[in-house]
């Protein structure tokens, strides 16, 4: 488009949105006066949505909407309140409306729609550094939400989306990382924005990392929100966490040069070396048959490119962690591993295990070919 063509496209579409505005506030009247309430309701949400719209919303909603509150579905309120709740001066004025629009919609018919509310009432408190507040909201809505068979997908993603905000603020990293997770699974990515996405994906990859209870992390491996970081300046990020699942402590040397690049992984960067090496031994001995899984300590230091000296204590974290299932000979420097935690698979790992299938075929075959040329006529095929 030519640059003296602008100001016309854009009064063209100034003028478009004005016309669509005018519209939806005839049907206001129509709907109105014909007591219309499904249909006025999701007129006002079409209206609230427009950008234009946002000067008018705080004071619709006080003198419009309020009059005829208990008309409409309750959830579909509480939504436009959300709505007109941005135009406050600040947080404070923002949580005196919420406390109210919550207090409004708290009865026995409306609980999904007062747990909605409260979403957005933590999420403020929060914002003013009232964690203990925002805690006890969330808590409160969490109650009523486990006392229901089914209720709309929105709520539970509120619910999820703040409850995650707490924990992160917390640094209660596993809390987070799930409550994130949860929060992704009630909504569409697609209604999310590119810098929401990539936003998500670091925080849950960041956590996954730090965390000192999560060894497997799969589920946000297999997440398309993890894609987002692929075209930005955090993709190294993405490579790291693949990097970890595999337990692949050369291409970890690789990448941690850039774990400087943020606080939280610097600060664990002990935590994360033994976090990998970790990941290596569970990686050793998922790659090996169950029959072959006695090994040395030198044969473990060889094959995950762990120090010797290191190996013992490893190998003890493993089997304190739950990884791993097994026993040690200290004496004679060997592991006997007789079980190792699932984890999700990349295609080498899954050649891998195809690979072994076959030698299992293989074997179970040559078996029962002895078997039937030792026995001869005793056997019976």
């Amino acid at each position: 488009m030519q640059a003296d063509k602008i100001p016309d496209f854009l009064a063209e579409q100034r003028e478009q949105a004005l016309t669509e505005a005018h519209a939806l506030f005839l049907s206001f009247e129509d709907f109105w006066e014909r007591k219309l309430w499904h249909q006025l309701t999701n007129a006002l949400i079409e209206f609230f949505c427009l950008p234009e719209s946002a000067p008018q919303r705080l004071a619709i909603f006080k003198q419009f909407i309020l009059s005829f509150a208990d008309k409409i579905n309750q959830l579909k309120f509480v939504t436009l309140g959300l709505m007109a709740s941005t135009q406050c001066a600040d947080d404070n004025e923002r949580l005196s409306f919420l406390t109210s629009l919550a207090d409004r919609v708290n009865k026995e018919g409306s609980q999904d729609a007062y747990v909605y509310a409260m979403a957005d009432v933590a999420s403020v408190k929060l914002r003013l550094k009232d964690f203990e507040g925002s805690r006890k909201d969330l808590d409160a809505s969490e109650a009523v939400l486990d006392s229901f068979d089914s209720v709309e997908t929105v709520v539970h993603a509120a619910f999820y989306k703040v409850n995650a905000d707490y924990y992160q603020a917390k640094q209660e990293f596993a809390a987070y990382y799930r409550n994130a997770l949860l929060y992704l699974a009630c909504v569409d990515l697609e209604d999310l924005t590119q810098e929401d996405r990539a936003s998500r994906a670091y925080d849950l990859s960041i956590a996954a990392l730090v965390s000192d209870s999560i060894y497997n992390f799969g589920e946000l491996l297999l997440h398309p929100v993890l894609d987002a970081l692929t075209e930005t300046p955090h993709a190294w990020l993405r490579e790291l966490l693949f990097a970890f699942n595999r337990g692949d402590l050369t291409a970890y040397d690789v990448l941690a040069g850039n774990i400087s690049k943020n606080a939280l992984l610097e600060q664990h960067k002990v935590f994360l070396y033994q976090k990998i090496s970790l990941s290596a031994l569970t990686e050793t001995v998922f790659r090996r048959p169950p029959h072959d899984r006695t090994m040395t300590f030198a044969t473990i230091s060889e094959e995950t490119k762990v120090q010797p000296n290191e190996i013992e204590h490893l190998i003890m974290k493993g089997l304190s962690l739950g990884l791993l299932k097994g026993t040690i000979d200290q004496v004679a420097q060997i592991a006997r591993i007789n079980w190792v935690q699932p984890k999700v698979l990349d295609m080498k790992q899954i050649e891998g295990m195809r690979t072994r299938l076959r030698e299992w075929d293989s074997g179970v075959n040559q078996l029962g070919h002895w078997i039937e040329g030792v026995g001869k006529d005793v056997w019976a095929a």
